[in-house]
This record gives structure tokens, C-alpha cells and sequence, in this order.
């Protein structure tokens, strides 16, 4: 036990996780956007973002290094700068690419942005600080800020559930599907007749399987069943909801139909644009978001249907979402990841209306003039003092345990359920077998909380995941050859 401390300490996983966040997901966000167009022939193509040491700002304009010691003193926010270049564009000629201050980023101890990171015992001591403290927590208005892990249900897996109740619904297959920061709830759910249907955000109630099979490209009836099964029992399911919408032929058919549930009383072709551009955007995003992925989100369709006949037909069992392979924990990286996305939205917002406000004024729009710095400084700031976070979830900083050595240990490795505790959830509080060796299973406070407040065993290591684009072209190059059904497109 004493080697395996040494090896990984005891928050290192919060401190990995906002490093990667520095170093990957950071210029992810900004690549996302890319460019900031605005309605006056200007737009503002963005580079290289930079993270520098934590800083404090002086009342007399000079810039300090300070350490954690002193912010926790002098009740100063232990924050670091963000530099982004950006490149001015007007009427066709590019501008000198400028690099500019965009903010403050709440720096990590003993991460690779903090005046701590890679001192010795002897040189902490002279700073101030104790050498035993483990970081991993950020110092906000001189008090000390913990994000709490989170757990949540794994995005972009196909969960089965089974309607014991009486309700039409008897079998529904869920997916969460999750790209870049929004997260979409696709079910394909199939009532007592027999009748497969899917809903998505954006779509009011439910669309027949076969219209958006058929809305996806899918235009005849051997190219849907050639996408879902060949097995004689799923085939004959997938027969009676072909016949059920015979009259709906082809693709435009489809689109009609679905443009009139999402842009009703619309021309139709308003109608046909708003239908293709929610099918796009909201049904299965984490697949793509382009026309060209149609029919890879209707073969993902059909791989639910085949679960869900599966489970009809007693051949599979439900999943269960308290398995912890179901499971994943949010850590300090993916919840500042979440907040840096929306902050950067609002700056770029303020950027273009600050460019276009410059120029019905008159003057010349400046870049450096335009970019507020307080805009994405004091939504993350705030956001951290008081808990409240994107997503409507709130108590996710906290501020720091600091009654002995153990509990500043436990509060850092504590994890916590989204769960209402109002509600009974006698499942989801209950120890599961799955849990061995991750989750510790004495440590969870008694009455409301318990069982949705959790702490990680001693000995439990996170696996950090690989990036899914890149597993694709490695299983190629293996010699792992797609499936290719006889007839399918």
C-alpha cells in the first residue's frame, strides 16, 4: 500500500484531469468556434490559446507571481491569465494576428500552471505551504474551492429498460448521446402492438421508426430491413410497421411528415429545412452532425431496434444502470471543461456585438478594444464561489474540509450522484457488487444523503478513456473488415 501511495497520490486524478484540460480540451473549445463573424464584413479567425503562471494584478497596474500562501492571506483569487491570438479579417485582407488577453482561468494546485508545481519539500516550506498538502482544490476570494467528482451515466451506450407497469410502453432502448459539450436523450421505444418509435429533442412526441428510417435515406423496404436483422422473428416486427406506413414511399415523403410535426403551419419549404436541420443536429449528434451521416445514424437506429426485439423476445435482459461499467465520474477537468465552453460562448458573443457597436459608431474596430476580459472572467469566478454550474446543477464547488489532513483527503476524492434526495432511489443507494475495489463501502453519510454521497476506495485508479475517432482507423489497419449485409447500402 505504502508503494502504490507513492506511485499515484492520493488526488492525482483531479490534477491530471485539469492538466489535460490546459493541454488538450482547452484549444478544442476554440476550435470548435473558430471564428467569430459578425454582420458589418469583419470576422476574427482564432489561433493558439496560452495559459500562463498564476498572477495577481496590483492596484498599481503591476503583474505579481504570487504564491497560494499569499491569495489565501491577502483574500485574492489564485487565478491564471488566458492568452488567444486572433487574426483580424475585413472585406477580404487579413490582418497582423494579434495576441490577446481573454480572461482569468482558476489555476489548480500543483498543477502545471500553479508556482508550486515541481518544488521540492524544503523550497514548499520557504513558499509557505505544507508539504503534505495534496492540491487539487482552487483558492477563490481567499477561500479554499473543491469540485466535487460527479457520477453519471455512460454517454453514447445503448441502455435497455423494461415497462413492468401498466403503460403502452413496454420496451424502451435509451442512448445519451453526447458531442462536444450538448447532450441529447434518444429513445426508440416499442408499445404493446408492436410499433417501434423514436423521440429526440426538438421533436414534439414520437416519430414512427420506418419515417425516419426512411427520412435518413433509407427509401426501400429490403434497404430498412437489410439494416435492422435477418432473423426470421425480428423480421416479422420489422414487416408490421412497414406495413403500418405503406403510404410514406420515400425520402421527401419522410420529410414532410416530420417537417410537420417541428415547423407546423410553416411553407413547406421552411418546413423541409427546419425537418432536415433537426434531424442533423439533435438525433444522435455524437455519431455527426453533417447530411453525409444519415445513414450511419440509421444503421446506430437499427442496431436499437435489434436490442430492443432482443429483449421483446426474452433472448437479452435489461440493462442495469447501477452497474458501475454504466458509470462515469466527472472530474475536475470535464466540469471546468463544461463551464470554460459556455464562458467562451458568451465572450465570443460580446466580441462581435463590441465589433459591430465600433463600427456603426464610426470608429475602427480593434480587436484588443473589443475582447472584455471580465466577461469570461467573473462567469467562471462566480460559478466556482457559489456552486451553481452550467447545466441548472448546483453545489459542485465547495468549499474546502479543512477539520484534519483526512477529511481535506476525503472531501477531495468524495463523489456524488445527480439524484433527487427527496426521492426514495432505494436502487441507486444500494451497495452494488460492481463497486468493489472503486467505491470505499462504509463511507457515505446517514439520512437523505446516503448512498448518493459516495468516496472512493484507497486503492482505486481512473482509467482516462481513448479518444473514439481514433480507434476507427487503428481496427483497419488491423485487418478488421466492416460487415457488409447482402443489399444494404
Amino acid at each position: 500500500m505504502r508503494a502504490f501511495l507513492k506511485k499515484r497520490e492520493l488526488v492525482r486524478q483531479h490534477i491530471d484531469s485539469f492538466n489535460d484540460f490546459l493541454e488538450n480540451r482547452l484549444q478544442e473549445i476554440v476550435n470548435e468556434t473558430g471564428k467569430i463573424e459578425t454582420d458589418v464584413g469583419m470576422e476574427v479567425h482564432l489561433g493558439k490559446i496560452i495559459v500562463e503562471k498564476a498572477e495577481v494584478i496590483e492596484a498599481d497596474g503591476s503583474r505579481n507571481r504570487i504564491k497560494p500562501a499569499e491569495a489565501r492571506l491577502r483574500n485574492l483569487s489564485y487565478f491564471s491569465p488566458i492568452y488567444l491570438e486572433m487574426t483580424p479579417k475585413r472585406e477580404g485582407r487579413e490582418s497582423e494576428t494579434e495576441v490577446v488577453k481573454i480572461g482569468m482561468m482558476p489555476t489548480m494546485l500543483k498543477s502545471k500552471i500553479c508556482n508550486l508545481y515541481g518544488l521540492s519539500d524544503a523550497e514548499l516550506i520557504e513558499a509557505g505551504e505544507d508539504p503534505l498538502d495534496p492540491g487539487g482544490y482552487f483558492i477563490v476570494n481567499g477561500s479554499e474551492r473543491a469540485l466535487v467528482t460527479i457520477e453519471d451515466l455512460a454517454p453514447n451506450k445503448i441502455m435497455l429498460e423494461k415497462n413492468e407497469k401498466y403503460t403502452k410502453v413496454t420496451e424502451v432502448a435509451k442512448v445519451f448521446s453526447k458531442r462536444s459539450g450538448f447532450r441529447a436523450l434518444v429513445t426508440v421505444e416499442r408499445d404493446r402492438d408492436g410499433m417501434l418509435g423514436v423521440s429526440f429533442p426538438s421533436v414534439p412526441g414520437q416519430i414512427p421508426l420506418i419515417i425516419l428510417m426512411r427520412a435518413l435515406g433509407l427509401e426501400t423496404d429490403q434497404e430498412i430491413v437489410n439494416t435492422i436483422s435477418e432473423d426470421p422473428e425480428i423480421l416479422q416486427c420489422v414487416l408490421e410497421n412497414l406495413e403500418e406506413y405503406l403510404e410514406i414511399k420515400n425520402t421527401q415523403d419522410a420529410m414532410e411528415v416530420i417537417g410537420k410535426k417541428v415547423a407546423a403551419g410553416q411553407t413547406r419549404e421552411y418546413r423541409l429545412k427546419r425537418a432536415e436541420q433537426v434531424i442533423d443536429r439533435y438525433l444522435l449528434p455524437h455519431i455527426g452532425i453533417e447530411p453525409e451521416d444519415r445513414l450511419r445514424k440509421a444503421y446506430y437506429l437499427g442496431r436499437m431496434v435489434v436490442r430492443i426485439l432482443e429483449l421483446a423476445l426474452g433472448r437479452r435482459e435489461p440493462d442495469d444502470k447501477d452497474h458501475y461499467a454504466n458509470k462515469r465520474l466527472r472530474l475536475a477537468g470535464d466540469l471546468m471543461e463544461d463551464l470554460f465552453r459556455v464562458a467562451f460562448y458568451n465572450l465570443t458573443r460580446d466580441i462581435k456585438y463590441q465589433l459591430e457597436r465600433s463600427v456603426v459608431r464610426g470608429k475602427e474596430p480593434s480587436v484588443q478594444t473589443a475582447v472584455r476580459a471580465d466577461v469570461l472572467t467573473e462567469r467562471i469566478r462566480h460559478a466556482l464561489a457559489t456552486g451553481n454550474w452550467v447545466g441548472g446543477r448546483a453545489g459542485v464547488s465547495q468549499l474546502l474540509d479543512r477539520t484534519n489532513y483526512m477529511s481535506v483527503v476525503s472531501h477531495l476524492r468524495r463523489v456524488i450522484s445527480p439524484l433527487s434526495r427527496s426521492q426514495p432511489h432505494f436502487e441507486a443507494r444500494d451497495l452494488h457488487p460492481t463497486q468493489w475495489g472503486k467505491i470505499c463501502p462504509s463511507e457515505t453519510p446517514e439520512g437523505p444523503n446516503c448512498g448518493l454521497v459516495k468516496n472512493l476506495a484507497i486503492s482505486s485508479e481512473f482509467s482516462t478513456g481513448v479518444d473514439e475517432l481514433g480507434v476507427e482507423p487503428m481496427l483497419y489497419n488491423l485487418g478488421v473488415k466492416p460487415i457488409r449485409k447482402k443489399g444494404a447500402v
